[in-house]
């Protein structure tokens, strides 16, 4: 990456997990956009894919767009039933900046993508983090809050009904974040709820960490999903130390970690048993050496 040349990141998820042939079509116009598509990945219990690319503004711009509007297009809301909660077809749009590019900078774009997600698609836009309108929608939670079936805040753009079928698209710019999953050795979901409350900063637990406890059916097993939004204050390794403390109290062990997306390759040092159990994991999985493989990014 050469300093000062604009390089922005997108990592939309999308409420579908399950039919690969619909996510393989989003990831086709995705790069029909002109976007570099980094990392695919799906997951059938949650029933979400996540698409990370990168590129310079105007493509990442187009290609979320087309992303969007082909989710809309083959996604059906009303039939969608998951572990994750949701609120559209494409259901979040984060705009990241990686390199010559600030995050005042990406919330312009975030703005931009909304209004013309709204204009052309008539799928009413929430802006969410950096890019938030007003101070209650800065925090994903709150926006998503109520789900599809019944969201509480009324939309920026549109609504106050949502799309019949793509329900609403939530834009925002955000700095690199990390997505962290820990499987426990138990079926118990209150065992991860439980786990989870007493991680999360909203809980008095780890700063700059967002925590769920599921049920995973396909696999009998219960999760403790993680956003880490600060791998600064708190790294995936220091968030596993401390589910795995609160998983022996519980009387149970770690099975093993997933990691959604990629990640910066400050928050892999030290490598520890946070990735040493980690599925799938390699360079291919850090995100400074994932671009250098793509050789039309700057």
């Amino acid at each position: 990456m050469l300093a000062g040349i604009p390089l922005v990141e997108c990592v939309p998820n999308f409420s579908e997990g399950r039919d690969w042939p619909k996510i393989d079509a989003i990831a086709a116009e995705i790069a029909q956009g002109g976007a570099a598509v980094l990392r695919v990945e799906a997951d059938a219990d949650h029933n979400r894919s996540v698409i990370t690319f990168a590129g310079d503004p105007r493509a990442v711009s187009e290609s979320a767009f087309r992303a969007v509007a082909k989710a809309a297009e083959v996604i059906d809301l009303r039939l969608h039933r998951g572990m994750h909660p949701r609120a559209g077809a494409a259901d979040v749009i984060p705009f990241v900046p990686i390199s010559g590019i600030s995050l005042a900078e990406c919330a312009e774009i975030a703005h931009q993508v909304g209004a013309r997600i709204w204009t052309s698609l008539q799928i009413p836009v929430y802006f969410y983090e950096a890019a938030a309108l007003r101070p209650e929608a800065e925090r994903l939670e709150n926006v998503r809050r109520g789900q599809f079936e019944g969201l509480q805040m009324i939309p920026d753009l549109g609504g106050p009904a949502l799309h019949p079928s793509a329900g609403a698209a939530i834009v925002g710019a955000r700095r690199l974040l990390v997505a962290f999953n820990i499987n426990l050795n138990t079926a118990d979901p209150g065992v991860a709820r439980r786990i989870a409350a007493r991680v999360r900063a909203a809980g008095g637990g780890l700063p700059h960490v967002k925590a769920l406890g599921i049920f995973l059916p396909s696999r009998n097993l219960a999760q403790v999903s993680m956003n880490l939004t600060d791998t600064d204050i708190t790294s995936p390794q220091q968030a596993f130390d401390a589910v795995e403390a609160e998983a022996r109290n519980e009387g149970v062990s770690i099975r093993n970690t997933e990691l959604i997306g990629l990640i910066p390759e400050s928050a892999v040092t030290p490598l520890g048993a946070a990735f040493r159990l980690c599925e799938d994991f390699g360079d291919h999985r850090i995100l400074e050496r994932r671009l250098k493989t793509v050789p039309r990014l700057p």
